[in-house]
């Protein structure tokens, strides 16, 4: 699995053109699901996630995790980062998990997050036609991959 984290003070996806989806200060999280990707990247990742030190206490360090300021959480399925852009002009998805694989993936991973932060996770929708917009805080942009935890 891999993740790009931004800290915002708000993010928002709307989904389709209609509904529009919010989060004030927290994660904006786009993941993406790799083909071998398991529940143990999952457990993981979502550890990872929520322990991040990247808000910044009273002295202006990044020493707080999400769970210490009380921040919100949005994700959104992103195959594109599984892009492979060695070859050519065209991106090949080959490495991107397909959706009988992902959908449950994401899935589970939304409900780690909400499991592990004790709060509902905002979420897009899983395939759809998707538009977000932030608010980078920082900025501060994080890149996770699950096969780089070794």
């Amino acid at each position: 699995m891999r993740v790009v984290i931004q800290r915002v003070s708000h993010a928002a996806v709307t989904i389709n053109k209609n509904e529009t989806r919010s989060i004030k200060k927290g994660l904006m999280i786009l993941v993406g699901i790799e083909n071998g990707d398991d529940e143990e990247d999952i457990k993981w990742l979502t550890n990872k996630i929520i322990n991040l030190r990247i808000f910044d206490d009273p002295n202006g360090v990044m020493d707080l995790s999400l769970l210490d300021v009380g921040g919100e959480l949005l994700v959104v399925s992103q195959f594109t980062l599984h892009a492979r852009t060695k070859k050519g002009n065209r991106p090949s998805y080959v490495d991107a998990a397909k959706p009988d694989v992902s959908v449950p993936l994401y899935e589970q991973f939304k409900s780690a997050l909400a499991r592990v932060a004790g709060k509902p996770v905002v979420s897009g929708e899983f395939g759809a036609s998707m538009e977000v917009e932030l608010v980078n805080d920082g900025p501060v942009t994080i890149i996770i991959d699950t096969k780089d935890k070794k």
